[in-house]
């Protein structure tokens, strides 16, 4: 935790209580770095609590400004909708939504602000909230200098009111968070502690970021999406496979369901021989499984084992295109005419671009070093339409790193 206001520990060992966080319909998909509420709430639910998810389809129209330094692009009613089923989908993956009086809950603040006018809201709501208040919140007074809308500006008192309402309908005593969100969540506190006498409990959890300062969550391609057609499972299994020795640390005590002594062991086994990488794999295989499936976890195996472990020419051809083009990212490709197939090994391995002359070919050949398709060759080997991969690509290879890849489009 980051912070929390007096009494939420108390309130929490109490009785079953409804905490809620709210999610950003700016995206069709969630990404890993909406890890750390979903498993604020997956935590709270486990613990016998009843977790409330608030998708944003009115809120979506304003725009956090949290963390923001320009104003973003205002989504219509269509794309927020869009966004807000493809979200929830991904959300039943980690809370359970049918089973238990602690039921995970689905509501959209849309459903109580379409029929506010502003007339009402500034006069019922505004006015227990002042500017200055406002004003001394770090996610306007970061904005000051350069300007910020009254759209804006006016973000905190709307997702105030969202813990006003779901309090006074949904008996919702707990807002949750990431520390950004503790100028905001504080703000729905304190107007239902002036709206009602009552009191509300705020808990935040510190933002993850990476040991070199930068945000979580993204990779050299962007975000690293939870949406499979996004983000493939064998690049999100990649991803955690490959990220640093102290963030699998920090990661794998954020988002790692085993029990802690199982964690203690990973971190031990890892620290006693770290070229193993039992942290990463740990995380790698935990987090493929409860974002995506077993299955899923087993196809990125295979499909990593191909690229950096022992394989044969049958793991290679059990992948489909797009599985190929994906563990092959990065490889140089020529696209070729389907001529060259028949025409030797001087035509797919100079001709192509791959070898620069046949001199290097014919050395290669000496050393035993090449190999199509994972299969190695002789100077005397052919090739046919049978050994294109998915009828369209060859596999070059010289050595154990040196890959090419001809498609005969």
């Amino acid at each position: 935790m980051q912070d929390t206001t007096p009494g939420t520990e108390d309130q929490l060992q109490k009785e079953m209580t409804s905490a809620y966080i709210g999610f950003d319909p700016t995206a069709d998909s969630l990404h890993i770095g909406n890890m750390v509420p979903i498993m604020l709430l997956t935590l709270l639910q486990k613990a016998g609590h009843k977790p409330i998810v608030l998708v944003g389809g009115a809120t979506g129209r304003v725009g956090d400004p949290s963390g923001k330094k320009a104003e973003r692009k205002l989504l219509s009613y269509q794309e927020i909708q869009h966004n807000l089923n493809c979200q929830k989908a991904q959300l039943e993956r980690f809370l359970d939504f049918e089973n238990g009086e602690n039921k995970a809950e689905l509501v959209n603040n849309y459903d109580w602000f379409k029929d506010m006018n502003f007339l009402d809201f500034i006069r019922d709501v505004g006015k227990h909230i002042s500017v200055n208040y406002m004003m001394a919140k770090d996610s306007v007074k970061s904005r000051l200098e350069q300007g910020i809308s009254f759209t804006e500006f006016s973000y905190q008192l709307v997702q105030g009111y969202d813990f006003y309402h779901l309090f006074q309908n949904n008996n919702c005593l707990l807002q949750m968070g990431g520390s950004d969100q503790w100028g905001n969540i504080t703000t729905g506190t304190e107007l239902i502690r002036r709206m009602t006498g009552k009191e509300a409990h705020a808990l935040t959890a510190q933002l993850l970021t990476k040991s070199d300062g930068s945000k979580f969550g993204k990779s050299e391609g962007g975000n690293v999406w939870l949406d499979a057609k996004r983000t493939s499972p064998y690049k999100f299994y990649q991803y955690w496979l490959n990220i640093a020795d102290e963030d699998a640390q920090k990661c794998i005590r954020f988002f790692s369901l085993r029990e802690h002594s199982e964690i203690e062991d990973i971190e031990k086994q890892h620290a006693e021989a770290p070229h193993t990488r039992s942290l990463q794999n740990a995380l790698a295989e935990e987090m493929t499984i409860r974002v995506h499936s077993e299955e899923d976890l087993a196809r990125a195996k295979q499909a990593s084992n191909i690229l950096f472990g022992k394989s044969t020419a049958e793991d290679l051809r059990a992948l489909d295109s797009e599985q190929f083009l994906e563990v092959f990212d990065g490889v140089p490709q020529s696209s070729v005419s389907k001529e060259l197939l028949t025409e030797g090994l001087e035509a797919l391995f100079v001709q192509s671009g791959f070898l620069p002359s046949n001199s290097e070919l014919r050395r290669a050949l000496k050393e035993n070093s090449l190999s199509i398709n994972k299969t190695k060759i002789g100077d005397n080997h052919t090739c046919t339409d049978s050994d294109l991969l998915n009828g369209q690509y060859l596999l070059l290879q010289r050595g154990k790193k040196s890959y090419f890849i001809l498609n005969f489009s």
